[in-house]
């Protein structure tokens, strides 16, 4: 049923003066990213399930997840946290046990429902009950001495508290064969971890660095207020929905690389998505690596030459999963990348690329499939650069996803005579890509956004409802 106030559902669907129909699309059906995956692609020494202690309403809904690493060898943890200026009680406290713990931590839980966030003392106090009521479920023998074994973190409403007491005897009632590792078990704490998601998005694959086999699987949820910009610990205070995400590996990497590794790919994967341009209270990607493949204990650190392969494939891991957010993102029709190249440096095609995707006239633009190139310009163009932009070397091409011919718009500052129909055959598909070539060096930057529609505004004007 629509949900929007009569008057306003007139003006989208009714003829306007000029006599144009304001058409309001369907989104694509999202089932086909949510698969089965094989239980021998998940990464060893890991248990974990979701389940539903009553944060939300239906018992149906899953709105816990605890994840475990139950390997022998010492488990090292890394992070990114938000940088907005109102971090949630969960991001605070798991920055204090990460940091405490000198990056050996064992333990993640997260709830949905609520984000603790904006709730003064007695949310911190909450995010650290939710910690130590975790750390008693791993075995003795596994537990740290005098630090904490778990991070958590929390997703949902902004400035309400957490059902504590529900929260807790959800933990507490928790036993060793509550908890799995195969797909079934990744699935219920994936879900656990939704809001206005919908599907669960879990992605596993298997690596050989070395000649060895490593395995790496992970879960993130995000629909709306996603435009992360996360950093690490070290660079924690330079700066409703929300970004959460979890990757596990039974490879074995020091606390320092494996926040090396991290840092390098969120700003290359999860710093590189869009859907509406609002940054989260609560934005966390934490990574688990425990050294349980083939009974591996040796730890790669940054210095090792096997380093670089791994710090790419968690990358290339990390844009995966990123990418699953924004084809969930609330509304959406369109998955979009949009790539820069031809940049003096790295840094200067990454905040074009922002600048193109957080654009409302553009992201409105995508979703009326029309091939406004100006737009695209005047959000190149605003953005300041190392070395400044010269018009006549900027090329912008729309790039079909079927591997069918480019369409050029623009060739060295000149506009091209654009076919029109062409553009909107282009346009018109779920999936393309936005070019922009600067002409000025050699880096090069992605960013994955989504349109903007009228369904996005429907689930944001009434999402507390």
């Amino acid at each position: 049923m629509n949900r929007l106030r009569p008057s306003i559902w007139r003006r989208f669907s009714s003829t306007s003066s000029s006599s144009s129909t304001i058409v309001v699309k369907p989104a694509p059906s999202k089932a086909q990213h949510h698969v089965p995956i094989s239980n021998d692609s998940f990464p060893h020494g890991y248990s974990l399930t979701g389940v539903h202690c009553g944060v939300k309403k239906k018992p149906s809904v899953l709105d816990l997840a605890v994840i475990l690493s139950t390997s022998p060898n010492p488990t090292s943890a890394a992070a990114c946290f938000t940088r907005n200026a109102f971090k949630a009680a969960p991001v605070l406290v798991s920055k204090d046990v990460l940091e405490n713990s000198s990056g050996r931590v064992r333990a993640i839980v997260t709830n949905s429902g609520c984000a603790n966030a904006v709730t003064g003392k007695q949310g911190l106090e909450d995010a650290w009950a939710m910690v130590k009521a975790t750390d008693a479920l791993l075995p003795k023998k596994l537990k740290s001495q005098d630090t904490n074994d778990t991070l958590v973190m929390s997703t949902g409403v902004i400035g309400q508290n957490l059902p504590i007491s529900k929260i807790l005897t959800g933990i507490s009632s928790l036993v060793p064969t509550s908890l799995g590792s195969d797909f079934a078990a990744w699935e219920r704490a994936a879900k656990a971890f939704m809001t206005t998601d919908t599907f669960p998005k879990i992605r596993a694959r298997s690596f050989t660095l070395g000649g060895q086999t490593f395995r790496m699987a992970g879960m993130d949820k995000g629909a709306g207020m996603i435009h992360p910009d996360m950093g690490p610990p070290s660079d924690f205070g330079q700066l409703h929905a929300t970004l959460l995400g979890c990757i596990l590996t039974d490879a074995a990497v020091s606390p320092k690389a494996l926040q090396s590794a991290l840092t390098y790919a969120v700003d290359r994967s999860f710093n590189s998505i869009s859907v509406d341009g609002d940054m989260s209270t609560n934005d966390t990607i934490i990574v688990l690596a425990n050294g349980a493949a083939a009974g591996e204990t040796k730890e790669m650190d940054e210095h090792d030459p096997l380093f670089p392969a791994f710090r790419d494939e968690l990358t290339s891991f990390a844009a995966e999963l990123a990418q699953l957010v924004v084809r969930d993102g609330e509304g959406a029709t369109k998955f979009v990348t949009v790539s820069v190249e031809g940049a003096p440096i790295f840094a200067d095609a990454h905040r074009i690329a922002s600048s193109i995707s957080t654009s409302a006239l553009v992201k409105t633009a995508l979703y009326g499939e029309d091939a406004n190139w100006g737009r695209i310009l005047a959000a190149t163009g605003s953005v300041s650069l190392s070395t400044p932009i010269d018009p006549y070397r900027v090329n912008v091409t729309f790039v079909p996803a079927d591997g069918s011919a480019p369409l050029p718009v623009l060739v060295r500052g000149e506009p091209e005579s654009v076919d029109e129909v062409r553009a909107k055959e282009i346009l018109s598909e779920e999936e393309f890509e936005v070019k922009v070539d600067l002409g000025l060096g050699s880096e090069s930057a992605q960013y994955w956004t989504c349109d903007f529609s009228y369904e996005y505004v429907r689930i944001n004007g009434d999402y507390r409802s």
